[in-house]
């Protein structure tokens, strides 16, 4: 198997050979036909998220086939489509899964950050946390549901009821829940880096009903906004635009540090939460919904030796939607 490999943090990734794995009891080998560049790769690159094991290949938004199975797997089937998300294996013991809150579990693994994920040719998966997917898919096309699609998901139904949503940061999740939100009957409020108008227009290609500036106010208060860009001098910004009683909802699983801010932005019972992982329950619900609403990605795809020129295009925001690696 080929692997692009994070030897070292803060450094660019490696092409590796290495022996293709077999799959242990429980497990399956995945013949990867596509995997996003999803921003969390780039905090694992980057050195930004705790406790990293390296030599690590990244990624987590995998779309493939299985190539084999390991022993007891008896719920899939060799060559079947299935992804295989940022959530690898739970204990299934601690009071977080036994409270169905496995997005919480005390010792998770991770694909693509505690165990080896689809920037390569082939990859390891619990069979328990691969979701099987239909047959006539687009695997490129895919390959972004499975984290930014599966966490903004989350974060969507964290928000709550809200009719007027704020998105903040209009990259691969917002694009994607802004079809949802939009197909829902919500109004969607899409917030941009000062001066870039090529985003601002795309939110609107996809229904949102005002695009602006992240620092600019939105015409009527927010019931919710969600923030998906890992910038903390979003967050008092965002409490600004929502109404009393509105909620902000921050989905990156690393930002940076959230600047003081006065009490009244957040009084009036205003609420700051956070989004963490996801469960296999989002799966199941999310695509559903993907199913029903039609979801269309937008996406541009590179070449797995390509992975660091993704990651660097996706750190500068050079392209529209999602980047994904074509093995």
């Amino acid at each position: 198997m080929e692997a692009m490999v994070l030897e070292a943090l803060k450094t660019p990734l490696v092409p590796r050979s290495r022996p293709t794995p077999r799959p242990g009891p429980g497990e399956i080998l995945v013949e990867v036909r596509a995997c996003g560049v999803c921003r969390t790769d780039l905090h694992v690159v980057d050195g930004e998220l705790s406790n990293p094991v390296v030599p690590i290949t990244p990624g987590h938004e995998v779309v493939g086939r299985i190539a084999e199975l390991g022993e007891g797997v008896a719920e899939l089937t060799l060559g079947q489509r299935v992804g295989i998300p940022w959530l690898g294996r739970t204990c299934g013991v601690c009071s977080y899964c036994r409270s169905r809150r496995e997005n919480l579990c005390d010792a998770p693994v991770f694909t693509g950050y505690t165990r080896d994920g689809g920037f390569a040719t082939h990859l390891l998966a619990d069979a328990r946390f691969a979701f099987p997917l239909p047959e006539q898919g687009d695997d490129v096309a895919d390959a972004p549901l499975l984290c930014a699609g599966l966490i903004g998901w989350r974060s969507l139904v964290k928000a709550g009821e809200a009719r007027r949503l704020g998105l903040y940061g209009f990259g691969a999740a917002a694009h994607i829940i802004a079809q949802v939100a939009v197909w829902q009957g919500r109004e969607v409020y899409a917030f941009v880096r000062h001066g870039d108008d090529a985003s601002a227009a795309f939110a609107r290609r996809l229904g949102a009903a005002w695009a602006g500036a992240s620092d600019e106010a939105p015409p009527e208060p927010l019931d919710a906004a969600i923030i998906y860009a890992p910038v903390g001098d979003l967050v008092p910004l965002a409490l600004a635009a929502v109404r009393k009683g509105g909620r902000v909802v921050c989905a990156g699983i690393h930002m940076s540090d959230i600047p003081a801010f006065r009490y009244d932005l957040l009084w009036m019972e205003r609420e700051l939460v956070s989004v963490a992982n996801l469960t296999r329950q989002d799966g199941l619900d999310f695509f559903r919904v993907v199913r029903e609403a039609a979801i269309k990605t937008t996406t541009k795809a590179y070449p797995l030796a390509r992975a660091n020129d993704a990651l660097d295009d996706l750190r500068h925001g050079r392209f529209e939607g999602a980047a994904v690696l074509t093995p």
